[in-house]
């Protein structure tokens, strides 16, 4: 490809992996970096990923109000699921 360069790939391959279940210490590795800071400039958000991660969360909830768990360390006074 014209005008392709080493960077470009590190580039999109390091967009990629925050889409899987790598973790930023996990995408420090990865890139060398010593600082997340460094490390979050390869992680962009995309719209469909914040409609996974709100299904994540509601399947953590129901899961958890399923069981009759309680969050743990919550806030005195919120112990109203309602909201």
């Amino acid at each position: 490809m014209n005008g392709l360069r080493f960077h470009d790939l590190r580039h999109t391959g390091n967009n990629l992996a925050p889409h899987t279940t790598a973790s930023t210490r996990d995408l420090m590795t990865r890139l060398g970096h010593s600082s997340a800071r460094a490390a979050l400039i390869y992680q962009h958000g995309k719209r469909d990923r914040e409609r996974e991660i709100a299904d994540a969360i509601d399947t953590m909830i129901v899961k958890a109000v399923k069981r009759g768990s309680r969050p743990q360390g919550h806030v005195v006074g919120t112990d109203d699921w309602s909201c």
